[in-house]
């Protein structure tokens, strides 16, 4: 495990679970909806009530991951659903055990007697709600949708993951939905959660895409999340590191194929670790003829919509100006969505204007001394580019988007000064793999 990787409460559990996962079949229970009421106090018919003390265990299937820490309030309101909710001035992790699919998750926010904040991340830091803030007196109730997976691949096997993806991120694999609440008072009043059956957006990807499990890292694959209407769920199986060729050894892909049903979405996005294969991957020979043959047919004979994205820039590409890094990478990319007639999101283009318009402060969009991996400022951008490709694009998948997004410049960015995301827990030193 990295050792600079910090989060005390989960790496032990992780561990025994990612083990056990490899010895014990994918779990097969069958329930498709649960409903939980937070705090003390009314509990509504049907919900579980969950206290500060309910800690998550195999047997229950729900509860506070280790190193939680909550306090509960009653506020002796009418509706049981809104009168009492559970707190904390540290971001807090609520488990429920699940098979894989997709889910609505509707949760109740707000404290009836004070403001409150909240922003709720799923999984590995995939940003679901962004400051949901509510007034005294005022509660809101919001759903999005999550998609959980196992590495277990339809109709045998099961996708090779790295070490760290067996601890640290775990989160990605494991068979359960965790939600993270964080922010400067964020009250969850009760919650309920409905196996969905909904159009999926696979991601497959390297460390530029993938949901990054710590601070300050971050992707557009896991803040892409947050611009997309319940009803679509997104499936981020990109990986630090990887290529088009190491993907399909892990068989990374067959997974993604095995799940997909007719009218989910594929994005691809590769280019930064094919071109340093040893020997390199060639842009225009191998490269561009396993995108098209291994990567989009595959997907497209099942009925399915890939999308091609071009690999954005990396920093120095920008400080230099010779914008030349990722060599023929991106034409062959786009000559791969060409000749296969899908759909092509030029994020090469869009992060150069992006960048540009940052000038001399391009690094606000990095990750520490980091020239390749973003923050959590860097990947909000550079997923309003992608969201603002698939308006542009007239794809179906557009009617999802929100509505608060109505359109994004990329040479216009938000400015990096004023951008705020709250931390979750989990946070290290040493880069992604992959550059």
């Amino acid at each position: 495990m990295n050792p600079s990787f910090h989060f005390p409460f989960r790496d032990a559990l992780r561990l025994a679970a990612a083990l056990a996962v490899f010895t014990s079949p994918v779990c097969a229970d069958d329930q498709a909806s649960w409903k939980f009421s937070f705090g003390p106090g009314k509990v509504p018919p049907d919900y579980t009530q969950v206290t500060p003390t309910t800690a998550y265990s195999d047997g229950t299937g729900f509860g506070f991951e280790p190193g939680t820490t909550v306090s509960a309030t009653d506020r002796n309101g009418d509706d049981p659903t809104t009168a009492g909710f559970v707190t904390s001035d540290k971001p807090f992790y609520f488990s429920v055990k699940v098979p894989p699919g997709n889910y609505n998750v509707t949760v109740t926010l707000g404290d009836l007697n004070d403001v409150s904040a909240t922003t709720v991340k799923a999984e590995s830091r995939r940003l679901m709600l962004e400051h949901i803030v509510t007034t005294k007196g005022q509660t809101v109730t919001r759903t999005f949708t999550v998609n959980v997976r196992t590495p277990a691949i339809a109709g045998g096997g099961q996708v090779s993951l790295k070490d760290r993806e067996k601890t640290e991120e775990w989160g990605d694999w494991d068979d359960k939905l965790e939600l993270e609440f964080n922010d400067t008072h964020p009250c969850l009043c009760s919650m309920t959660i409905d196996k969905v059956d909904c159009p999926t957006v696979f991601i497959m990807g390297d460390s530029t895409v993938c949901d990054q499990p710590v601070e300050p890292w971050n992707s557009w694959g896991q803040m892409i999340t947050r611009f997309f209407k319940p009803g679509v769920a997104v499936s981020n199986q990109a990986e630090s590191g990887e290529a088009i060729a190491s993907s399909l050894h892990a068989r990374r892909f067959d997974k993604v194929f095995g799940d997909m049903k007719e009218g989910d979405y594929l994005f691809i996005q590769f280019g930064h670790n094919d071109q340093k294969e040893k020997p390199p991957a060639s842009a225009m020979g191998s490269y561009k003829d396993d995108y098209e043959k291994k990567c989009i047919e595959p997907f497209k004979s099942k009925g399915g919509n890939v999308v091609v994205v071009t690999s954005m820039f990396r920093e120095g590409d920008a400080t230099s100006g010779k914008w030349d890094s990722l060599k023929d990478f991106p034409e062959a990319a786009r000559q791969a969505a060409a000749d296969e007639g899908v759909t092509l999101i030029d994020l090469n283009a869009m992060s150069k204007l992006f960048y540009t318009a940052l000038g001399s402060n391009v690094h606000a969009a990095f990750a520490l001394t980091d020239h390749t991996h973003h923050n959590n400022y860097g990947s909000y951008e550079l997923a309003k580019c992608v969201i603002e490709g698939i308006r542009q694009s007239k794809l179906d998948l557009a009617k999802f988007i929100v509505d608060d997004d109505t359109g994004f410049d990329p040479s216009k960015p938000d400015p990096a000064d004023t951008f705020v995301m709250p931390a979750s827990v989990a946070s290290g030193t040493v880069k992604p793999e992959g550059n």
